[in-house]
């Protein structure tokens, strides 16, 4: 595993939340600031700082509520405008002023909102299976196991819980690939089990909210990302993000956007499929040439 420092930044609202920090980069290059997906934490990118940490920077927080992340008094600051509050900050206090935005999922939400706030921070983007509209079939099978607490013996019986919940997304996996998912997604608490390291109560917003971005219409926010390097990574089996509407998402932002269909995953490329690794490769070198 790549050597990584843990920092810590408080939050606006006076919450101590936790980044991981993967030193490297050469030559001015900006960092890569990866933001996870809704139930996931900053381990989610262990496998791309394996393949790029020493080449280039990689900050990797954990959202409030989130493994080392101190969790919210209120739930309902689990939303997209305070993460990215607290991400604000968190520049602030590192003096980051331009960065490749990584972001999955719920972190494609955020960078969706930097471009439209500040999209001079943006040396590039990497949109990972998510955009302006999501499809309702991915939002309501993400409601049936966001909030649900499990609890499991051992961590095969984790991977293997979690074989069984996201087969479909995953057709390909073996039980390695399922162990490791699972110590990205799961911790052993003080009982002696293995349970999901996040806080149950991140799912209340989703309860009163008709999507991950609160309803607002985020299709006029692509322009934003006209003239930035900008990738856009859709699952082949993808259940959150159509084919058509990542199509439409290109067209908006123009030239300056690819979009790599990855094969034989669903919702979300977990970023290590070789597919993936070369067109953030491109996106990296065009930054780079930018």
């Amino acid at each position: 595993m790549s050597s990584y420092t843990d920092g810590y930044w408080w939050s606006p609202d006076g919450l101590r939340l936790h980044y991981r920090d993967y030193a490297g980069g050469e030559d001015g290059r900006p960092p890569l600031l990866c933001l996870p997906g809704l139930t996931r934490n900053a381990r989610d990118f262990e496998p791309l700082a394996a393949r790029l940490a020493g080449d280039w920077r990689l900050i990797c927080p954990d959202m409030r509520g989130r493994a080392e992340s101190a969790q919210a008094k209120d739930p309902m600051t689990y939303v997209p405008l305070t993460y990215l509050q607290d991400i604000s900050r968190l520049l602030a206090d590192l003096a980051i002023s331009r960065f490749v935005a990584v972001g999955t999922s719920l972190g494609g939400i955020i960078t969706m909102l930097i471009a439209a706030t500040n999209r001079e921070w943006l040396a590039g983007a990497l949109l990972n299976d998510v955009g302006p509209t999501l499809e309702e079939a991915g939002l309501a099978r993400i409601r049936t196991y966001v909030g649900i607490g499990q609890s499991h013996p051992s961590w095969v019986h984790a991977a293997r819980a979690l074989e069984e919940a996201n087969r479909d997304v995953y057709p390909a996996y073996g039980l390695d690939q399922w162990l490791a998912m699972a110590k990205r997604l799961y911790r052993l608490n003080g009982a002696g089990r293995i349970v999901l390291d996040y806080d149950m109560r991140i799912a209340e917003p989703l309860r009163v909210a008709s999507d991950e971005a609160a309803g607002v219409d985020m299709w006029p926010v692509m322009q934003a990302f006209r003239g930035i390097p900008t990738l856009l990574l859709r699952g082949e089996r993808s259940d959150l993000l159509s084919a058509e509407t990542a199509h439409r998402m290109v067209e908006e932002i123009g030239p300056d956007a690819e979009l790599a269909t990855i094969p034989h995953v669903g919702h979300t490329p977990v970023l290590d499929e070789p597919a993936s690794a070369f067109a953030i490769d491109r996106l990296l070198a065009r930054v780079l040439n930018g």
